[in-house]
């Protein structure tokens, strides 16, 4: 597999099918000038993810954490003049956290080392703004440190979330300042904690300060995160993941990877965005039709967020309002289903511990995924197989066992590229449709009744090239309400 920019004689090649090596464009596809639109959507089936995308999107289930000032404040956003004596957690115990999310199934933890309100969850030499002006730990702790050892011990990712905006900063406003301040933190946290997966930023920009607004050096953050930790995905305001485009953790029903959006991070790409109409959270951002607007098209792949309680702090009026093992396997195949990568932002309390009806609730929810997908009750349906438009491929089931759930997979290493299909089922040997379905991407769960067919068909109907399916599965997802109750 050769990845390389794109000249007149690759483009020859892959537009002509005449050469028998592989070319793809990892990550960022820049269109000729002299290309019409059949040779556009072609092209952009060559594009794939980077090696870190790629691990990046294995993951499946990554948890968010928040925690901080406003955990003791019983707020959402603080306003950066709280006192760092309220900051005192009475059990912390990072070990909980990442081994109650690791039983569940979740690879990586992200952590908020700072919130908007600026306290830092690590001593920072930028501000005296963190645990070190603390009680916790008598002022020596460093919530960062102990949570990226227990993630080690308990072999998941780390990642961090670090907030742009500050409201304790007294430099925020003045950007070149402020930026400076920034960047030393980003590097406190990239050189001082062994391997970062993931740098979260989101593109919060807080109220004029004495007459300014804050004006982001993203170019001067990237190349901080890409020289540190070269192995980091840059999320949201990043160009490696993007946001879902809503906090409920779906993703659309035709999720595309592959997309001419970019981060709003310069000028240029606002225009761009503009021109196209497109920015996180509009419905297409990867049809036909925009890739044949588009000037270059990027992989990147979506994150759906959401919180597993209404906020995302701790609250202990919320004990109660707890999502339910139904609605997070709901949002499970809503997002994990729809070809992007689940994280669930599950909040410590003031104790320093995830709350027992979390915990209890994680527990139901991991062990739900673990008896759905444990065993697969297809024949062969690990083997790869290649396909054009209008080809199928039929599956044996062993023991002709009830299923009510079919997973199929691309090989995204070789791109994106399936646009339409259709999953049919041998019932008393007459085939019945089950669903149809358009992107599949790294992965596609679909829902249909319970049924016991002696074959499962699948039909790639629309292709963007060659489609090259990776792995199919069939599996029955017991009723959630039924499963909670048993698990009681």
């Amino acid at each position: 597999m050769k990845r390389i920019p794109l000249t007149g004689l690759m483009l020859i090649l892959i537009l002509t099918g005449c050469s028998k090596k592989k070319y793809f464009f990892e990550k960022e596809l820049t269109f000729p000038r002299i290309i019409n639109s059949e040779q556009k959507i072609k092209l952009a089936a060559y594009l794939v993810p980077t090696p870190q995308q790629y691990e990046w999107q294995r993951t499946e289930m990554n948890a968010f954490i928040h925690f901080g000032m406003n955990t003791f404040t019983n707020r959402e956003w603080g306003n950066g003049t709280e006192a760092p004596a309220l900051f005192n957690p009475t059990d912390f115990d990072a070990e909980q956290w990442v081994r109650t999310l690791k039983n569940a199934g979740f690879r990586m933890i992200i952590l908020t080392a700072k919130h908007h309100d600026g306290f830092c969850l690590w001593p920072t030499k930028t501000t005296p703004y963190s645990v070190a002006s603390s009680p916790w730990r008598n002022g020596e702790g460093d919530v960062v440190r102990e949570v990226k050892d227990a993630c080690d011990k308990y072999k998941m990712k780390f990642g961090i979330y670090l907030s742009p905006w500050d409201r304790n900063a007294k430099s925020y406003g003045d950007s070149q300042r402020y930026n400076d301040l920034f960047s030393k933190q980003l590097t406190e946290l990239l050189s001082n904690y062994g391997e970062i997966s993931e740098v979260w930023l989101d593109g919060a920009r807080g109220e004029e300060v004495r007459g300014k607004i804050q004006e982001y050096d993203w170019d001067a953050f990237y190349k901080i995160i890409d020289k540190l930790q070269p192995r980091a995905v840059k999320a949201v305001m990043g160009n490696d993941v993007r946001w879902v485009g809503n906090e409920q953790g779906f993703a659309r029903e035709t999720e595309w990877s592959v997309t001419p959006l970019q981060p709003n991070i310069d000028p240029l790409i606002i225009r761009e965005n503009e021109k196209l109409g497109i920015s996180p959270i509009v419905e297409d951002l990867g049809s036909r039709d925009l890739i044949v607007k588009a000037k270059k098209l990027y992989w990147y792949p979506t994150e759906a967020n959401v919180s597993i309680r209404p906020g995302w702090f701790y609250h202990p009026e919320e004990d109660h309002r707890v999502k339910t093992l139904k609605q997070l396997v709901d949002i499970y195949f809503k997002s994990v289903g729809r070809n992007a990568v689940l994280l669930l932002n599950v909040p410590p309390d003031k104790r320093g511990l995830l709350h027992e009806t979390d915990v209890k609730r994680l527990e139901q929810f991991g062990n739900y995924i673990a008896t759905t997908f444990n065993y697969d009750k297809l024949v062969n349906g690990k083997i790869a197989w290649t396909t054009k438009q209008e080809n199928f491929k039929e599956y044996d089931l062993f023991d002709n066992g009830t299923i009510n759930t079919v997973m199929i997979q691309e090989d995204i290493k070789q791109g994106q590229r399936v646009e339409s299909f259709r999953v049919e089922a041998l019932i008393d040997n007459e085939w019945k449709k089950l669903a149809d379905g358009t992107t599949i991407g790294y992965k596609r769960l679909l829902k249909f009744n319970d049924m016991t067919p002696s074959k499962i068909r699948i039909t790639i109907l629309e292709t963007r090239d060659v489609a090259n399916i990776l792995n199919v599965g069939a599996y029955y997802a017991p009723p959630p309400e039924q499963f909670a109750s048993d698990q009681s």
